[in-house]
């Protein structure tokens, strides 16, 4: 069973090559760490609320939508 890190993970990889970003341009457009985008969506990354709304506003959608 997933656990809710990787869910998270998952919904941001989708969501990214929805758009057809690179992990780095996602990385740059939240203003975070490379790094922390591919732990994010690996699921071995606890993001805080506030990395969670930065990653929502580069994707250009609400966080709420990464909880669901």
């Amino acid at each position: 069973m997933a656990t809710i890190y990787k869910k998270f993970g998952q919904k941001v990889r989708k969501l990214r090559k929805q758009l057809g970003l690179s992990q780095e341009k996602l990385a740059e457009l939240a203003r975070i760490d490379p790094k922390s985008i591919v732990e994010i969506e690996s699921g071995k990354r606890n993001p805080t609320l506030k990395t969670i709304r930065k990653i929502a506003s580069a994707l250009k959608t609400k966080p709420s939508k990464f909880l669901s």
